[in-house]
């Protein structure tokens, strides 16, 4: 359907321009191609000539510069990093038509940021999505303006929800959603990447270990998301007492390793926070 700000009419491709073609900004294209219908008009900017060539090749799409690209765009999907974001802002700020939807899913960058820079008569989301989106399994939080249309927030968790399952928060969580979620998925590979090297360290051949600690993660994960039981309730289950899992337990709380956690997630959500100060 074509995103207008007052209204949804009658149905045609939208032209939904992606600017960044990084990991995020190709895990968003290819869902909104997967789901649309009719499938949408995506154009991308990337500064990359090579990976401009790269997308090129394997999704339908255009590449162009953000000037020309952002002009008649429904959407606007800006997935640059955080420090090239006010670049992309002015560049874009004078070509984007009234009633544009701008969702931007760079860490820290508030609002009021890119309201003030792109103007009246542009609805803006800030999303943060994590890199399971690449195959559909993605986490996306996103928050609209107090003042925003209720539509334009209506829209992006529409687009958004291609690539995972979306919930709305207020802004001022958005830093405590990235540090959870968007870097979530960082601490599990961590967790695999050490369970892995201990397996091998143990006497188990490197391939063995891989499979081993995939699938241990894979279906806990699933049993955890299907079963309705809380995660400490799962963890008590397996840890009976005196028991091998018992000792390991232990072994974790004597390092420290639940504050460890807690304190690495604290210091991205405070990292996020000095992204988006002035």
């Amino acid at each position: 359907m074509v995103w207008d700000s007052d209204r949804m009419t009658t149905p045609r491709a939208q032209i939904i321009t992606v600017v960044g073609g990084g990991v995020m900004g190709e895990a968003l294209i290819a869902g909104l191609l997967r789901s649309g219908d009719p499938a949408p008009l995506v154009r991308v900017v990337e500064a990359s000539a090579e990976r401009s060539a790269d997308l090129a090749q394997r999704y339908p799409l255009e590449v162009d510069v953000i000037e020309r690209a952002v002009q008649g765009a429904d959407v606007v999907i800006l997935a640059v990093k955080p420090v090239d974001m006010a670049a992309a802002l002015a560049s874009m700020s004078q070509h984007l038509a009234p009633g544009t939807l701008v969702i931007s899913i760079a860490a820290g960058i508030t609002i009021a940021t890119l309201s003030g820079a792109l103007g009246p008569g542009v609805d803006v989301v800030r999303a943060m999505p994590n890199t399971p989106a690449r195959i559909d399994q993605g986490l996306i939080g996103i928050s609209g303006a107090e003042s925003g249309s209720a539509a334009a927030l209506d829209e992006a968790e529409r687009l958004l929800s291609s690539v995972g399952v979306v919930v709305r928060i207020p802004e001022h969580l958005q830093d405590a959603l990235t540090a959870v979620s968007g870097s979530g998925p960082a601490y599990v590979f961590y967790l695999a990447e050490k369970m892995i090297d201990a397996a091998v360290d143990l006497g188990l051949d490197q391939a063995t270990a891989r499979v081993m600690v995939h699938q241990t993660i894979l279906g806990s994960a699933m049993l955890l998301a299907t079963s309705g039981e809380d995660a400490a309730d799962l963890r008590a289950k397996v840890t009976s007492k005196g028991g091998t899992t018992a000792a390991a337990i232990a072994e974790l709380d004597r390092r420290e390793v639940g504050d460890a956690l807690g304190a690495a997630i604290t210091a991205a959500r405070d990292r996020g926070r000095e992204l988006g100060a002035p």
